[in-house]
């Protein structure tokens, strides 16, 4: 069996490039060094030669002086420069293999300092910085996984159950009723499957989005209404006691786009409030925004889990009891935040609210 080296070519590579690191700092500072020695002999032999320094005794060879003073602090000069260039190196150094380790899926990694170089503002603005981005990308690398691992299961039980009322309708021992529920029971299924889609494409297409198009004026309260009444046979198979309490407004927003917000936020509303529960719809405005408050009864959302809710991929809903997927809320916020509004969360005594504030012209 062939022996494993003991240095990988890539970290050969990496102290390569640390040494040159190391080497050029202590260049850099033998030449300034080089330059103050050249110009004291320079100095020195200038002064000489305009009588300043005069050799009285006939003993003294200046030149001589110079030239070994000038040897002699080049030497120590640069021994000195060479190991003390390394300890003003070590925090780069320390940047750098942080940076490789957060680089390579290492997000637990953190930046770290001694107590008295971390008391500098500068070093204490770079750990920081650091040590968030580090953990964001713990999070969002959490976030990401669960996502995954709760969408695979989405995706599974439709497919699964399609699958297997297809092969039962295939059989032909059906009477017409069941063929018939077993049909709808297809339909809800690809239905369902379709939406996921949707949404993960309608995520990428407003994330990738940064100009908003296609801005019209049309009435708000129109389109709330005709959100509800998509999501009509959602909400009175739970026998849900809907409320809607606005007039008339008028915005100027792009009107498919906010259609999206308004279908999520009230599906969110519909799926989380018990049988027989309330959801209200209010419209309200001030001199240069309409807000849109879609509230609704049942269990509360807890503080901690509010400030994560509106993330890609997080669901507050841990157990999966309802059905998501933890994309709807990311399209709304990023939805509104290109209207240059913005959605708020509150969850107090058993009541849910969602706060949408848009300007009413863009």
């Amino acid at each position: 069996m062939k022996k494993k080296p003991s240095l990988s070519i890539e970290k050969l590579k990496e102290r390569t490039s640390r040494t040159s690191l190391t080497l050029a700092f202590s260049i850099f500072v033998f030449v300034i060094l080089l330059a103050a020695i050249a110009l004291t002999a320079l100095g020195l032999w200038l002064l000489t030669k305009t009588g300043v320094i005069v050799d009285v005794d006939g003993d003294l060879r200046l030149g001589q002086v110079i030239l070994f003073m000038s040897l002699i602090s080049l030497i120590i000069g640069g021994v000195t420069a060479f190991f003390s260039s390394r300890l003003p190196l070590r925090p780069v150094n320390e940047i750098i293999n942080k940076m490789n380790r957060l680089a390579s899926g290492d997000f637990k990694t953190r930046l770290k300092f001694g107590d008295t170089m971390s008391a500098h503002p500068a070093v204490k603005e770079l750990t920081t910085s650091f040590n968030t981005m580090a953990e964001e990308l713990e999070n969002t690398e959490m976030l990401r996984n669960d996502f995954i691992n709760a969408f695979s299961h989405e995706f599974k039980t439709p497919i699964v159950s399609i699958t297997g009322l297809a092969n039962l309708i295939e059989s032909g021992d059906l009477t017409e009723e069941q063929r018939v529920q077993y049909a709808r029971a297809i339909r809800e299924e690809s239905m369902r499957l379709s939406a996921m889609a949707s949404n993960v494409l309608n995520l990428t297409k407003v994330e990738n989005q940064t100009i908003l198009t296609d801005v019209s004026r049309f009435n708000l309260s129109e389109q709330v209404r005709s959100a509800v009444l998509l999501l009509e046979e959602k909400w009175t198979s739970k026998n849900i006691d809907l409320q809607l309490d606005f007039d008339e407004f008028m915005i100027e927003a792009n009107e498919e786009m906010l259609k999206q917000v308004w279908i999520n936020l009230i599906d969110n509303a519909v799926k989380f409030v018990p049988r027989c529960g309330t959801v209200e719809l209010e419209i309200f405005e001030t001199e240069e925004e309409l807000c849109v408050k879609i509230s609704n009864t049942g269990s509360e959302i807890p503080p901690e889990k509010q400030e994560k809710i509106f993330a890609k991929f997080y669901q507050a809903d841990e157990s999966h009891a309802t059905q998501g997927n933890g994309i709807g809320l990311a399209i709304v916020k990023s939805i509104v935040e290109l209207h240059n509004g913005d959605v708020t969360v509150s969850s107090c005594d058993g009541i849910t609210s969602f706060t949408v504030v848009l300007p009413k012209k863009q």
